[in-house]
């Protein structure tokens, strides 16, 4: 269940302008520590306007009463071919640390079943690594779901 309690201190919204589309790349990029990726190269306007209005990626911003981006979660939502529904899968999920262990993280999650649900979608699925500075993450995932024992592969494509 959706915790209104805890959102009046934040309040989540889909990512649909462009301001808060930065602010999304900005907290990924603090969270992960990863400006390359997300600092870096940022796609241009025209870029985010599309991918903004694909309705197979979806992305969530917690922001503070403030307007600050403090959580953001980005997903993509995957037509499987053996049956008609769909999957979502959880490609970025971050939390500013000073909002951490508020719910916002877990809050995010829950609207995004909610869109979910109203998708069609079935199922909603999100990988940790292993390493250390992911246990929390883990932890939360335990909460919320069934975890799988797999492996995960990169493969080039250059």
């Amino acid at each position: 269940m959706f915790c209104e309690e805890v959102e009046s201190m934040y309040k989540i919204d889909i990512v649909s302008s462009h301001e808060d589309y930065l602010g999304m790349l900005d907290l990924f990029s603090d969270v992960f520590l990863d400006p390359s990726s997300y600092s870096k190269n940022r796609p241009s306007r025209e870029y985010i306007q599309n991918l903004l209005s694909d309705k197979n990626f979806i992305a969530l911003v917690a922001k503070s009463d403030s307007g600050k981006v403090i959580g953001a979660l980005a997903s993509y939502v995957l037509r499987k071919f053996e049956q008609e529904r769909s999957e979502i899968f959880i490609y970025d999920l971050g939390v500013a640390k000073d909002f951490r262990r508020q719910k916002i993280a877990s809050n995010l999650i829950e609207k995004l079943k909610m869109i979910a649900k109203d998708l069609g979608a079935y199922v909603i699925f999100v990988q940790a690594d292993k390493d250390i500075e992911d246990l929390p993450a883990i932890a939360l995932y335990k909460k919320l779901g069934t975890l799988e024992d797999v492996f995960h592969f990169d493969i080039d494509v250059i």
